[in-house]
């Protein structure tokens, strides 16, 4: 039967609510002075206005004050700063980082740039499920050590890592904690004092915000050195040209996000697992078993005997759209790198299969998909070199 594109990919990117563009639009045709034009003219007034009223907003739903929060292009902006902009402030006292070895990849190889510039890392093993090992977090931070990054889901398997634990822990340290919050933003509860962060990164297209617009929490006294020079926006953190329609709109997406659409997300994530497990053999869930532990709207499992890739490109010719991996790794041939480091095999790895829900799909979707999903598994299993 015939369907409609069913778009199951939204921790790569969420469809734009039309209230957001709406709120945008003046931005582009009317109110379109930039905001440091404030002291000149009345234009440059209105568009400082729109941009502080979104920072209210996305300072309010994490408990922080408004001078706190730094616009940026986007997440990868967000977590650079974070990680590269504490790294230089500390640079002639303190030279240790740690991070997990399953954090997004803006902030892992944003580590590992700086570990070939001379800092240290550790990198922190992940159980099978994804958790981070607090007991080897506790162990390997030192007196050099200056930052402690860690997300709060996980960008494949959505694991829930314990930031309140971990942010304890770095306080007792006296060390600064990043929370990379991209994927978990308005789906879950974050306030900045309870989880004891120093850094939050924030975007905006996660959410069913533009694209091209994102956000650092930084608190009040956190040493930071800004990476782009040039000008003085944003408290002198950051150079270039305000994106105010882009912040407005991260703004409105901020006001939208509510707690029932969590709910109504959490329904259609239980019903495309249970969907999965009870007509498809040999399928193994990647990621933690209990719901509550990993994102609201993810799944992600892998099928025995056949690649992920295939599965993903038959689906599509359905009209299903997921993944294999994380959106920023898909095109590379090599297994997911936070599979790998749960312990998997690379069968397993090489199999899975990722699908992230929002409140545009629909139940009667899920029945397509794990109909579709059992034809092009059973089909590609007859054909399948690994099978016995």
């Amino acid at each position: 039967m015939k369907h409609e594109r069913i778009y199951l990919d939204n921790a790569a990117t969420t469809r734009t609510d039309p209230e957001v563009v709406k709120a945008m639009a003046p931005y582009f045709t009317e109110t379109y002075a930039v905001a440091s034009s404030q002291f000149s003219h009345m234009p440059g007034i209105q568009a400082r206005e729109g941009l502080d009223r979104s920072r209210e907003v996305i300072a309010q739903k994490i408990n922080a004050k408004p001078e706190e929060v730094v616009f940026t292009s986007g997440g990868t902006e967000a977590n650079n700063l974070a990680v590269k902009g504490t790294a230089w402030a500390h640079r002639r006292k303190k030279d240790h980082l740690i991070c997990s070895k399953v954090e997004h990849n803006t902030v892992l190889h944003s580590c590992q740039w700086l570990e070939q510039e001379g800092f240290q890392l550790t990198l922190l093993d992940v159980d099978d499920e994804g958790f981070v090992d607090l007991t080897q977090l506790e162990k390997s931070i030192t007196d050099r050590t200056f930052l402690v990054s860690i997300q709060h889901g996980n960008q494949e398997v959505g694991t829930i890592q314990p930031i309140e634990k971990i942010g304890r822990i770095c306080t007792d340290r006296g060390v600064i904690f990043h929370v990379d919050a991209a994927l978990s933003f308005t789906t879950l509860d974050l306030d900045v004092d309870r989880v004891q962060a120093d850094l939050v990164t924030l975007t905006a297209h996660k959410i069913h915000g533009p694209k091209g617009v994102g956000a650092l929490y930084i608190r009040k006294g956190t040493p930071i050195k800004k990476m782009m020079h040039g000008g003085y926006s944003e408290f002198d953190l950051r150079s270039g040209t305000e994106n105010v329609a882009g912040a407005v709109g991260f703004g409105r997406a901020v006001e939208l996000a509510q707690p029932k659409y969590v709910q109504y997300i959490r329904s259609l994530q239980k019903g495309l697992f249970e969907g999965l497990k009870k007509e498809i053999d040999g399928i193994r869930i990647n990621g933690p078993k209990t719901l509550s532990k990993r994102l609201p709207g993810n799944v992600n499992v892998s099928f025995d005997l056949i690649e992920g890739e295939s599965v993903v490109l038959h689906l599509d010719m359905k009209g299903i759209s997921v993944i294999t991996g994380s959106a920023c790794f898909s095109r590379s041939l090599e297994p997911s790198y936070v599979m790998m480091a749960m312990g998997f095999s690379h069968e397993r790895a090489h199999g899975s299969i990722r699908y992230t829900l929002s409140r545009y799909n629909r139940m009667e979707e899920i029945d397509i998909v794990v109909k579709s999903c059992k034809e092009v598994v059973e089909a590609l299993r007859k054909i399948s070199p690994l099978k016995g």
